[in-house]
């Protein structure tokens, strides 16, 4: 009997060791994992989250609250589920702790933090999240396994194209029918031996303008001609023989449009709180240096005031605080090579980012040397006691902005986000801003310190995914579906990695790989009708069809005739940007910095009879505009031409306007702007006629 038992024992352990078959395998632990996993119970399969991580939820419970949500009505299936069990718990009374539901108030990004008539929450806590991700764990029964890290060089077997199991560093292996990468760096299909990016294409390998190096471009306010004074990046300032300050790189960037194998930077979006009893006062971290914030405290005094534009409000008098500025919590250049590191590396990066972000809170918390209205201000802050409790109060998840991207059987690019080719075969869609962060700071040819790599173009409304970005190509994995690390150009990314499109991309990517079970198919093969179908019977919104909706001012809205920049005649190179506070429809255009003379906007508008108007242009503001922008005005009296500064234009009805005059004008009048001899960005937004009575 007690050889029986010790057989058992030993067929058991087999077992284990061996695997036990699930339909999906599902690896990672962020949002995208849980929605995944979510969907194959729905659908009537087993599966298993094998995740890496101890907590679930990814950036979405790791301090991301401030959602960026883009168009929400884009935003559907278990993605909007999602948001609907945070709104359901932010309707109970014992969610507010900290603060009455009633002041909270209902700012958001882009949209409402609360929509009670479509019954959504986009603003939330850390705790919340995870609570949430907890609860679809607990009610659909979804087994996961905790703190397996996969064994990325030996532990993928495979049988030809198809992943038989993989096996972690702790030597356990899971067997699957499907496979699942659900993880920011896309670990599992790099292992499996599929085709990944890292880095910036160049502009030429998909025929886009926005994705290779981007010297002398800058969208944002990110940038140091943000600030007023040009700042020194040497240790005596303006002398080269002191040396390079940390935080700058005085290589060479690059030529503009060539790729490189850097990424944007990461941060931790980390959350602190104001309410006296529940603050932590931010810690002086181990390894803790001074001189890493030198170029901070020269544009702190500057007279900057745009520390805190960040400190973006999620309930209970708590933050989602994230990178502002020229030097802020990105750490820039940090983590080239985070996405192919060994997990000792990716550890060492981890703690470089936080002790390099708690290191600059510190300082500017204590240093005598900072301004002492900003000093007083931040030290009302500090880190909350009742989040991310077992790690020091500190977010647990890095905001890993992009590390490997698939090369699958379809690449995502700038050109389908904005409408220039077709997306085929929709699985969802994204709508947020084409966003990259900085990538270099660097020393000019002048001297001085700059950032490069940050863009923000307007996709001109919600864009469609396409499935075959989120599958290998053929013969390199036939049962392994990545919708997180999925395929797209770099720029392309800066826009479909938002929290809510992971969500979206994961119940999808569940949804092939059951199909792909069910008729023993490789997920390349899964049939587009039947996907959609499911697909759409589930929630998921695969088209916009909707009223489009301006992220800026409406043209109607405002008085007399009002021209949008994308109604204007064109000449030359000019690109798009929304990356302003404010302006007419989803964007406006900017000629790039060229300084060529050869890019050139001109409004004609069709008056229904002659009169005299006030001439205006709309442009938003920025340091870095031209001050010289050639304008001319053609009216019943002829031509007028001038130049005009468009770093002082002034706000009125949501829009910032520059005065040109009044004139008599006919049917020919027209305003023409061009680049010609100009100093800085030359920014249009728009045009407009305002009758004289």
């Amino acid at each position: 009997m007690i050889r029986t038992a010790f057989l058992g024992i030993l067929l058991t352990s087999s077992a284990f060791l061996r695997g036990v078959e699930h339909d999906v395998v599902v690896y990672g632990g962020t949002c995208a994992a849980v929605i995944s996993a979510v969907q194959v119970k729905k659908m009537g399969k087993s599966v298993i989250i094998v995740s890496p991580d101890k907590h679930l939820g990814g950036l979405s419970s790791g301090g991301l609250g401030f959602t960026d949500t883009g168009n929400k009505a884009v935003i559907g299936g278990l993605s909007r589920d999602f948001y609907h069990r945070i709104y359901l718990h932010y309707q109970k009374a014992e969610s507010w702790k900290q603060q009455k539901q009633s002041e909270y108030g209902n700012k958001g990004q882009g949209t409402p933090a609360m929509d009670g008539e479509n019954r959504t929450m986009w603003i939330f806590e850390p705790s919340a999240a995870e609570k949430v991700f907890e609860d679809y764990v607990k009610e659909f029964g979804i087994e996961v396994v905790r703190d397996e890290w996969l064994d990325r060089a030996n532990g993928v077997k495979k049988d030809g194209e198809k992943i038989v199991s993989i096996t972690t560093l702790n030597g356990k292996t899971y067997e699957g029918k499907m496979f699942i990468d659900s993880t920011y760096e896309g670990d599992l299909m790099a292992a499996a031996g599929c085709d990944y990016h890292v880095g910036r294409e160049a502009n030429s390998v998909y025929g886009e303008e926005h994705n290779g190096i981007q010297v002398g471009v800058l969208h944002h306010r990110h940038h140091f001609g943000a600030v007023k004074e040009k700042i020194s990046p040497y240790k005596v300032p303006g002398d080269p023989k002191s040396g390079v300050l940390p935080r700058v790189n005085p290589e060479d960037l690059g030529k503009f449009g060539e790729g490189d194998k850097k990424v944007q930077a990461y941060c931790f979006r980390s959350c602190y709180t104001n309410v006296p009893e529940n603050r932590i006062p931010f810690p002086k971290p181990e390894g803790y240096d001074a001189t890493q914030y030198e170029i901070l405290l020269r544009v702190l005094n500057t007279g900057w005031g745009e520390f805190f534009e960040k400190f973006d409000p999620i309930p209970n008098h708590k933050t989602d605080t994230n990178n502002h500025g020229p030097f802020s919590f990105d750490n820039i250049g940090y983590n080239y090579d985070y996405p192919e590191a060994s997990y000792a590396r990716r550890k060492e990066i981890i703690a470089e980012h936080r002790t390099y972000q708690q290191g600059l809170l510190w300082f500017v918390a204590n240093d005598p040397r900072v301004p002492k209205k900003v000093q007083e201000e931040l030290n009302t802050w500090g880190l909350p006691k009742d989040e991310f409790t077992d790690n020091g109060h500190w977010s647990h998840q890095l905001y890993i902005r992009e590390a490997r991207r698939l090369i699958g059987s379809y690449v995502m690019t700038e050109n389908e986000l904005r409408k220039k080719k077709p997306t085929p075969e929709s699985v969802g869609m994204g709508s947020y801003t084409i966003d990259s962060h900085n990538v270099q700071r660097h020393i000019t040819p002048e001297g001085f310190v700059q950032n490069e790599g940050d863009i923000g173009v307007s996709t001109n409304g919600p864009y469609e995914i396409a499935y075959g970005s989120l599958v290998p190509k053929k013969g390199q994995g036939s049962n392994l579906l990545v919708p997180v690390a999925m395929s797209a150009s770099h720029i392309a990314y800066g826009s479909i990695r938002m929290e809510p499109v992971f969500m979206i991309l994961g119940q999808s990517a569940a949804t092939a790989a059951v199909f792909a079970i069910d008729d023993n198919l490789p997920v390349q093969k899964v049939p587009y009708v039947k996907l959609r179908e499911q697909l759409l019977k589930d929630g998921q919104v695969l088209e916009y069809t909707g009223a489009k909706s301006p992220r800026g001012v409406e043209v109607k809205k405002l008085k007399g005739i009002v021209m949008d920049d994308t109604q204007a005649k064109v000449t030359g190179h000019w690109q798009e940007s929304g990356a302003a506070k404010s302006f007419i429809g989803d964007g406006y255009s900017h000629d790039g910095n060229a300084k060529d003379g050869q890019s050139s906007l001109r409004f004609e508008p069709k008056l229904e009879k002659p009169g005299k108007f006030r001439l205006q242009l709309a442009s938003p503001p920025n340091n870095n505009r031209a001050s010289n922008a050639q304008v001319e005005v053609h009216h019943l009296g002829g031509v007028k031409k001038f130049t005009i500064d468009l770093r002082t234009p002034k706000e009125a009805e949501g829009v910032h306007w520059i005065d040109l005059g009044e004139y008599e004008c006919g049917n020919d009048t027209a305003i023409s702007i061009s680049n010609a001899g100009a100093n800085g960005y030359v920014v249009v937004d728009g045009a407009r006629w305002l009758p004289v009575e």
